[in-house]
C-alpha cells in the first residue's frame, strides 16, 4: 500500500542493527533508517555516544544508501528522493541546531537536482575556482564560512555538499566531472567522522579535515574548535594546500 516503513535511533547505535540494514539492502527492501545524532555534535554524552566510524562503515554496505544532508532543505529533498527510489536508506541527521543555508534557500529548484544527484556546487567565488571544499551535514556550513574567508584573501573556492556518495557515483560521468573536474586539484574534505570514504575524491594530494579518533565530552562548540572543524581551520588547510603544490 502506501506505508513506508522507517526506524529511528542514534547514529552509534547502528551498530547493533548492522545485521538488519545488511539484510535491507541484500533483500532491497526499501527500508528506511533515521540516524540522528551524528558526529560529535551531540555533545556532552560523550565518546560512547559520538559517532566516529560510522559514517565509513555504513557507506560500506552494498545497496545502501547513506545521505547526510546539510539543512533543512536538503533533508526535504533527500526526503523525496529517498520515496522515489525505493532502496535501503539511512538518513544522517544532527543533534544540534543547523542553519538553514541562505545558499540552498535561493536555489530550490537546482537544489533537487543536486541532492538527488548526491553532490552538488552549493557556493562558488566569482572567480574560476582553484581549490575544491567537499563537505557533508553539519559541516557544509562551515565549509561555506570557510570558502568566504578565502574569497577575502583572493583565493576562489568551490564547496561541494556531498549529501550522498552512493548517488554521486550513480551519475554520469560528465555531471561528475562537471562537480568535481580534474584539474581542481587542491582538494580537502570536511567531515566529523574518520577520513576513510573520502581518499576516492581527495586524491593522494588532498587534505582530509576528520576525526581519527574518539570524541569527548564537552558542547558541540567546544569540540568542534578543538578537533579543528571551524572555518579558519579549513581555510588554512585549503592555502597551506595551495602553497605545496606551488613548490
Amino acid at each position: 500500500g502506501c506505508s513506508r516503513i522507517f526506524v529511528g535511533t542514534f547514529l552509534v547505535f547502528s551498530d547493533y542493527m548492522r545485521g538488519a540494514v545488511r539484510l535491507s539492502a541484500l533483500m532491497n527492501l526499501p527500508v528506511t533508517y533515521v540516524w540522528s545524532h551524528d558526529s560529535i555534535g551531540l555533545g556532552e554524552d560523550g565518546p560512547t555516544h559520538q559517532p566516529v566510524e560510522h559514517l565509513a562503515a555504513l557507506r560500506a554496505i552494498p545497496n545502501l544508501d547513506v545521505i547526510r544532508p546539510a539543512d533543512a532543505n536538503e533533508v526535504s529533498q533527500a526526503w523525496q528522493q529517498i520515496i522515489l527510489n525505493k532502496r535501503a536508506a539511512g538518513l544522517i541527521l544532527s543533534r544540534q541546531n543547523l542553519p538553514v543555508l541562505e545558499e540552498s534557500a535561493n536555489l530550490k529548484n537546482d537544489l533537487q537536482a543536486g541532492v538527488r544527484n548526491g553532490a552538488y556546487i552549493i557556493w562558488q567565488s566569482s572567480e574560476k575556482p582553484v581549490a575544491a571544499i567537499l563537505a557533508t551535514g553539519s559541516e557544509v556550513s562551515i565549509a561555506v564560512e570557510a570558502a568566504k574567508i578565502l574569497e577575502a584573501k583572493k583565493i576562489s573556492a568551490r564547496v561541494i555538499s556531498f549529501p550522498c556518495f552512493e548517488w554521486f557515483e550513480r551519475q554520469p560521468e560528465n555531471y561528475r566531472k562537471s562537480v568535481l573536474p580534474d584539474e581542481l586539484s587542491v582538494r580537502v574534505s570536511v567531515e566529523a567522522g574518520i577520513a576513510m570514504p573520502w581518499h576516492k575524491y581527495i586524491g593522494a594530494d588532498g587534505v582530509a579535515i576528520s576525526l581519527e579518533h574518539f570524541g569527548a565530552s564537552a558542547s558541540a562548540n567546544k569540540l568542534f574548535t578543538e578537533f579543528g572543524f571551524t572555518p579558519e581551520k579549513v581555510a588554512t588547510a585549503v592555502e597551506n594546500l595551495i602553497s605545496k603544490n606551488r613548490r
